[in-house]
């Protein structure tokens, strides 16, 4: 049975983005779902859109970050348009402290080659950072200032792109996927608890699941589940503006007194429970950073799975077959590409030029991939 022109597998934020972007284009889309969409990842970050903060170096990977960066003002008024969602976008920008001169130097250089790209980055010596954050660590000797990195509360991101996708005229469907389809090497369709749905274009995008989808021609080694705790505090007034970060995790603070603190990397299979250690080290790190937060109480915990790729860049564009298209292995940085992943994406299945390259994204760009 032909449902759709296009059928989206995973309804986190890549796939309701895509959605969204391609019902905008005029075609028929439906998004299949195993729960409730973006109750996943997309759900379970801390919604910090910092390229900057995270990046090793220029690169293509940078430069995809960048310009998704770049487009959140204006998604954040299209989806409070479309949904009536104020997703909470910050222009708050984002300080990396360091507590030893070692990570000092790294910021030295970091702020350096920023700047030699025309980024805007100054480093701050611990009086500095704390003129701008008083509530930061006595203890910290210098930090990196990127004014230009920012946040969004990705939960509701994920309520406001569900919305608009549905809005626009997206079908949603739930059920277990058991496969994509294929004829004559062609994928051409998904088997949804043994009825087989038929479309033009398959879209996978279920992120740390990808591998599990057969057919999909994505090796468990390509994509694999990289378990992340999160511990919320609230405060009666916030006390920082802008989100810290060190080497050792982060805390985000939003407008109402919530802080998101994270974040252990876990490479531990689909094991979603939230762990004593793992609670004490982001614990340990956010008192590191801002001690007051000690008297804050713990309102919540979680865990989540982030898409874990060998070279930690995301698959996006063309697939292992005709007709199969990818949007996977966004890593940490899920909530920053959404917008960009939504229009390159959709470019792609709709046959038309990308606005970026997406050869260093493709899925057989060497290494551990996902193959044919």
């Amino acid at each position: 049975m032909r449902v759709s022109d296009v059928i989206i597998v995973g309804g986190g934020i890549m796939g309701c983005g895509i959605a969204l972007r391609l019902r905008q284009a005029g075609a028929r889309v439906t998004v299949l779902e195993r729960s409730i969409p973006g109750a996943e990842a997309s759900s379970a970050a801390a919604g910090m859109l910092a390229p900057q903060m995270e990046s090793d170096g220029p690169g293509p990977f940078l430069d995809l970050c960048l310009r998704s960066r770049g487009l959140y003002p204006a998604f954040a008024a299209e989806l409070r348009e479309l949904s009536g969602v104020d997703i909470a976008y910050r222009p708050c920008g984002i300080l990396k402290v360091a507590f030893a001169d070692t990570a000092v130097h790294h910021l030295e250089a970091t702020v350096l080659w920023q700047r030699g790209m025309g980024l805007r980055a100054e480093l701050l010596d611990g009086d500095q950072a704390r003129a701008l954050e008083p509530k930061l660590s006595a203890r910290a000797v210098a930090a990196a200032h990127f004014p230009d990195d920012h946040q969004v509360d990705n939960r509701l991101l994920v309520r406001a792109l569900t919305m608009a996708a549905a809005r626009v005229g997206a079908e949603f469907r739930s059920g277990y996927v058991r496969g994509i389809v294929h004829e004559d090497g062609r994928a051409v369709g998904v088997d949804l608890d043994g009825e087989v749905l038929r479309a033009d274009a398959i879209v996978l995008a279920a992120g740390s699941w990808s591998s599990l989808v057969q057919g999909a021609g994505v090796e468990a080694k390509a994509v694999r589940p990289a378990r992340g705790q999160m511990i919320q505090l609230q405060t009666r007034l916030p006390l920082l503006q802008r989100v810290l970060t060190s080497e050792k995790g982060y805390i985000v603070p939003r407008a109402d007194g919530r802080v998101i603190a994270g974040s252990t990397m876990e490479l531990v299979g689909f094991d979603k429970q939230v762990t004593a250690a793992g609670l004490a080290r982001i614990l340990d790190m956010a008192l590191e950073l801002c001690p007051e937060l000690g008297s804050a109480p713990m309102t919540e915990t979680w865990a989540g799975f982030r898409p874990w790729t060998e070279d930690k860049r995301p698959y996006l564009g063309e697939g292992p077959s005709p007709g199969l298209f990818l949007a996977t292995g966004h890593f940490r940085n899920g909530i920053l590409l959404a917008p960009i992943t939504a229009k390159l994406v959709a470019q792609a299945v709709l046959g038309e030029r990308t606005t970026l390259d997406l050869a260093p994204f493709r899925y057989d760009r060497g290494g551990t991939r996902a193959r044919a």
